[in-house]
């Protein structure tokens, strides 16, 4: 074959169905698309499904449609519990979304100093690095029956509504701090100067200007936040007491009287919400994107004395008491008894990571979070790259894209219930991979694909097309363009992908506690198991621990990505010069 023929050969292809013509590296871009598809069904699509059919079937496997939905419906107890969930997940927005909203407008609208403003977000954001349970024992610490604080309840206890609200509204404030910072960031100083011009008041500017514009942040984060109550489990069962939720109820319908048919009810009750508040954000992140224009100035907060030390207070507030809340589980872990003998001592640490038989639960967490973290951020990003990078994908993109998303709406209890009826069944051929690590690992990386899929896509957008057009026209393999051009360029979403894995995975639980065994034990499902027992010391040193560790990791991944993005991102520098 002469030189010409093999340039007009170049590169192998086949030809599909309308006569399309597909390369080689196409075809491969394919199959490595279709693999992470099909992880996606199997360890998504079909664990749903399984709770759908387990729903209209009874014991014996018969179909007996709506019967165990109308049985649920007609049990007080049980519609109590949908009632409990409903109510108390919209008094926490009521009070999560707006704390949140002053303080994001504390940290974007004010003249505050930027290392005020830096300690104020870092001592905000510290929630998210802590189990969901932290947050109920030290609220029982503070409130409860030997509580520090229980003379300010009067007569009223601590265990039940008011432990939950209190305990979500600190788990949830960061996340809706978060999206409201974004919201609030997002403002056109044109219009505010028109105000000004027009003598319009500041308060005024302030109900006809800032919140409409940042409305879609404020639904976006009311959604967020009730479908985290909604579906947490850690909290209510720990402070919760004899008032039964959605998710509390899934647990013992399971575990406790192994009613798989009535749990699967309650497990689709509870996707219920999930689902409608995902539409709903859904819907709502479509329309936030033409809320700047090309025309837009950046808004420029002007001084105001007693506005901005008000604002400061309030936050500085706010930060004593989420402090106060993880201040009482590091001191609970580092006394001896409480409230008896306040002695310090590290035997809780030692009973927890030595002597108790949930000993290895630490170091099984730090395996599921490193695994999770590398695991989770290749096949993200991979997944990623050949849905936005590949040509003529069609359906696949589409079908590839409602796959990703979908496992926002899906709680984890509700996950973690579809594995042990799908996986745990004797005639899957996947029944081995139940109660090990594995089945762990890629449970959190589907239960938290969305976001950092999301995350790859905005930062995949950023790359032109045209790289990949090249590199074909010289004839360079696909794979190699990914690793030369794309991994480097997009080496700081990849690396905050990992991050966010590694913090998730340390602290997740209601995936978790439906698939654990005694040798693949959680840190999350020690601290529920020693907070049962009564060792409220060995579970908040187990906490606090959690806590330390993300804390160590975020710290080392900010010192290193300084290094790592040096060398990889001096690009931009030469850019901006």
């Amino acid at each position: 074959m002469n030189t010409l023929a093999r340039v007009q050969a170049w590169p192998p292809a086949w030809q599909g169905r309308g006569g399309m013509r597909w390369s080689r590296d196409e075809l491969i871009a394919r199959g490595v698309l279709l693999l992470v598809m099909a992880m996606l069904f199997v360890f998504l699509i079909a664990p749903l499904f399984t709770i759908l059919v387990k729903a209209v079937l009874d014991k014996d496997g018969r179909f007996v449609g709506l019967t165990h939905f109308i049985t649920y419906f007609q049990t007080p107890s049980l519609l109590r519990a949908m009632w409990n969930s409903i109510w108390v997940s919209t008094v926490v927005v009521l009070i999560s979304v707006p704390t949140a909203f002053v303080f994001a407008y504390a940290l974007t609208r004010t003249c505050l100093p930027t290392p005020l403003k830096a300690t104020f977000r870092l001592i905000a954001l510290i929630p998210l690095l802590a189990p969901s349970l932290l947050s109920a024992i030290s609220f029982v610490q503070w409130f409860g029956n030997q509580g520090a604080l229980k003379f300010l309840l009067g007569g009223a206890s601590i265990y039940g509504a008011p432990g939950i609200i209190l305990a979500e509204v600190y788990n949830t404030f960061p996340h809706a701090l978060m999206i409201l910072v974004t919201a609030l960031s997002l403002a056109d100083g044109r219009l505010y100067e028109a105000a000004t011009a027009l003598r319009t008041p500041g308060w005024r500017q302030f109900t006809t200007i800032t919140l409409p514009s940042c409305k879609y942040g404020l639904i976006s984060a009311a959604t967020v936040v009730f479908t985290y109550v909604v579906s947490d489990f850690g909290a209510p069962k720990v402070i919760g007491g004899n008032f039964n939720v959605l998710s509390v109820d899934v647990f013992k319908q399971v575990v406790g009287q192994h009613n798989f048919s009535m749990g699967a009810v309650v497990g689709m009750l509870l996707l219920v919400p999930s689902i409608i508040s995902f539409a709903i954000d859904y819907t709502v992140r479509r329309k936030l994107k033409a809320q700047l224009t090309a025309r837009s100035v950046p808004y420029s907060p002007k001084p105001n004395r007693l506005g901005d030390t008000l604002l400061a207070g309030f936050c500085a507030l706010v930060c004593l008491l989420l402090l106060a809340t993880i201040g009482m589980a590091v001191y609970t872990s580092l006394i001896k008894l409480w409230p008896y003998d306040l002695s310090f001592t590290l035997k809780h640490y030692h009973f927890a990571l030595v002597e108790s038989d949930m000993a290895a639960a630490y170091t099984n967490s730090l395996i599921l979070a490193i695994s999770t973290a590398v695991g989770g951020s290749l096949i993200v990003f991979v997944g990623a790259y050949l849905i936005e990078k590949t040509r003529n994908l069609g359906l696949m993109r589409r079908a590839m894209h409602l796959m990703a998303v979908l496992s926002m709406a899906v709680p984890g209890l509700v996950l973690g219930l579809g594995y042990v009826m799908f996986f745990n069944h004797p005639a899957n051929p996947l029944n081995f991979l139940y109660q090990t690590m594995a089945i762990l690992i890629v449970s959190t990386i589907v239960h938290y694909y969305t976001s950092s899929h999301l995350t790859a896509i905005t930062a995949l957008k950023q790359i032109d097309n045209e790289f990949e057009a090249v590199s074909a026209s010289l004839k360079v393999p696909f794979f190699k363009t990914f690793v030369r051009v794309t991994v480097p360029v997009c080496l700081p979403a990849i690396l905050d992908i990992g991050r966010y894995f590694f913090v998730v995975s340390m602290a997740s639980l209601s995936c978790a506690i439906f698939l654990y065994s005694p040798e693949t034990i959680l840190a999350s499902v020690a601290i529920m198991h020693l907070d049962e027992a009564g060792d409220i010391g060995p579970a908040a040193a187990l906490a606090s621990l959690i806590v330390a560790t993300s804390t160590v990791v975020c710290i080392a991944y900010s010192l290193l990505t300084r290094v790592m993005l040096a060398r990889t991102q001096a690009w931009r520098q030469l850019r901006r010069t």
